[in-house]
């Protein structure tokens, strides 16, 4: 059904996919957890109410979030170029997947620590606590739960994206599916890959499920 050097091309794609969405995924949260942060302590129920900051961020997030991920792609190929050296592959399709996951990111983390308890957070302040302790003793801890949730969809959402740059030579299984799969007319390859995309947002989801089992103190 497949030839070895078919077989060796996907072997390659699937590594090529979890190379760009774990990649992407750990920069966009380092872009878009502080970004989030600051959401949550600058927003009008949040530690450090700024109204000036939060409008900004939350423009900035609503503008970022509303660019589809294919235009973002080609918008950033400037930038893509300047930084990696080509726009095409694996390694450059991170740079467009990271601008435009830590927004998504950024609105996925002021969710979450929304969600927390402002009782918990009253207590901590009635103790002596300082923003920073908050922050990372109270929110983050508080929403580690729901914060994990949230980074498995973001893990899956970032999956997605990246076999979308298939269309423009992205490389991994997307890139294979356009190729093979549509513009040579193998169907067998197409199903393949989808078949592959698939099971990988199963594997993210049966991972982050297990985690958050296990943190879950509900389930001790």
């Amino acid at each position: 059904m497949f030839t070895p050097q078919e077989i060796q091309m996907i072997v390659d794609g699937i590594g090529e996919t979890l190379y760009m969405t774990l990649v992407s995924t750990l920069f966009g949260y380092v872009f878009g957890l502080p970004w989030g942060i600051v959401l949550t302590v600058t927003n009008k129920d949040g530690i450090h109410p700024n109204r000036g900051i939060y409008r900004v961020l939350d423009v900035i997030t609503n503008i970022m979030r509303s660019i589809p991920f294919l235009i973002l792609l080609i918008l950033v190929l400037p930038l893509t170029k300047l930084i990696v050296g080509k726009t095409y592959g694996s390694t450059a399709t991170i740079v467009p997947l990271v601008i435009s996951a830590a927004p998504f990111i950024a609105r996925m983390v002021e969710t979450s620590l929304n969600e927390v308890d402002h009782g918990v957070i009253e207590a901590a302040q009635s103790m002596g606590a300082d923003n920073f302790q908050i922050i990372t003793r109270v929110l983050l801890g508080e929403g580690k739960i729901s914060l994990i949730a949230g980074a498995i969809i973001t893990t899956g959402t970032i999956l997605g994206y990246s076999a979308m740059a298939g269309t423009v030579g992205g490389g991994g299984l997307g890139d294979i599916a356009i190729r093979y799969g549509y513009h040579r007319y193998q169907p067998n390859i197409l199903w393949v890959t989808v078949i592959l995309l698939i099971l990988l947002v199963q594997i993210f989801q049966l991972i982050g499920n297990l985690i958050n089992k296990k943190l879950d103190k509900r389930h001790i």
